[in-house]
């Protein structure tokens, strides 16, 4: 038997989390779960406590990053949805311990501040995208790169164009072709602010250029990111729709686990297809661009406005094009701090989460 990783969940009730979950029960030669945290599911998050002999957990993010400091573990998953697992990130990196993270939030917002205080190859990506991109860079060295492709499904409404996307309601935005992911995610996966986002990441991540990092649509979620070499190969990841391989190599980088997957049928015919982004019915892509270009609290205050919006847009508050037209105004009465410390961070995004309340309101 191997060494076995001790692992703490974060977000052990969401999405990412219950997945997480079944890749260390099917593994238990190769992992074993020391902390557990969850939102507000207490009941849910002590059934998983009793099942895995777990003493150590936590409620709610301020309680997840206690729980991150106290207790040792190799392998800390964060799977918290929302900007709130920026403190368990941090705690995370400053304890040294492999952060394979799916909250993309903490990532965005916290920015260089995330970076300074990872240490190389501290951070493995979750997101299946950036897992992609990691495994196909294994495939060269960094100055070989060209330029990194992520996919995007296109979500529900891809061919759509813009004036048709007026009227959307909130349950044909949450009607994605792929992918289950709660409201606010699945809702972004939708106006693609998802892949936005995603590319902020991409770039905190792997330090190419934003120039450098492009969007192609592929509906069928196969192909999860490529990355280009300078010779002009190309070198693409292509697995079955299933968080679990990549909730797997983020538990026990760079190993892979066996069973863990179910390959693609290459004995069955098959097409893939991609398709350029439309840039006009999907303008978040490049507002997210030049927004991770600027740096500093510009990401913090995107992300904090979209979240705003995506809610309001459920509520019945705004329509559907009205999320993004929220972001930018916001962005445009941002005014950034003079230095970017965790204070400053919180203050940004309280103000721009009240802003975007505001400008709901006011409409």
């Amino acid at each position: 038997m191997g060494v076995v990783r001790t692992v703490i969940v974060l977000g052990s009730t969401g999405s990412i989390g219950v997945q997480a979950l079944d890749v260390i029960r099917a593994n238990p030669d190769r992992f074993r779960i020391v902390g557990l945290a969850a939102g507000t599911q207490a009941d849910a998050l002590g059934a998983q406590a009793a099942e895995f002999g777990v003493t150590q957990t936590a409620l709610g993010a301020d309680d997840a990053t206690r729980l991150v400091r106290d207790v040792e573990a190799d392998v800390v998953l964060n799977g918290i949805t929302g900007s709130v697992g920026l403190g368990p990130t941090l705690a995370a990196l400053e304890t040294g311990r492999t952060l394979a993270l799916a909250n993309k939030e903490s990532l965005i917002v916290g920015g260089e501040l995330v970076r300074s205080a990872a240490k190389p190859g501290q951070i493995v990506p979750v997101d299946s995208e950036h897992s992609a991109i990691a495994q196909a860079l294994r495939s060269g060295a960094a100055g070989e790169v060209r330029r990194l492709v992520l996919t995007a499904s296109g979500g529900p409404f891809r061919g759509r164009t813009r004036a048709s996307l007026k009227d959307v309601t909130p349950r044909e935005a949450l009607a994605h072709p792929t992918w289950d992911m709660g409201l606010v995610v699945t809702t972004n996966s939708s106006t693609l602010v998802n892949k936005g986002l995603e590319i902020i990441e991409a770039h905190l991540l792997f330090d190419v250029p934003y120039e450098r990092i492009e969007v192609a649509v592929h509906p069928q979620s196969i192909v999860h990111s490529m990355v280009e070499f300078t010779d002009g190969s190309t070198i693409a990841q292509a697995s079955p729709p299933d968080m679990r391989l990549p909730i797997s190599l983020g538990l026990d980088w760079p190993n892979r686990v066996p069973g863990v997957g179910t390959p693609l049928d290459w004995t069955t015919a098959q097409t893939w297809t991609f398709e350029p982004l439309d840039t006009d019915a999907f303008p978040a892509v490049a507002l997210a661009k030049s927004v991770g270009e600027r740096g500093s609290t510009w990401p913090a205050v995107f992300n904090a406005a979209n979240e705003q919006a995506v809610l309001a847009f459920h509520a019945g508050a705004i329509g559907y094009l009205d999320i993004v037209e929220t972001i930018e105004r916001v962005l445009d009465a941002h005014v950034p701090p003079g230095e970017l410390t965790l204070e400053s961070l919180a203050e940004t995004e309280l103000w721009a989460r009240a802003e975007a309340d505001r400008l709901i309101a006011s409409r």
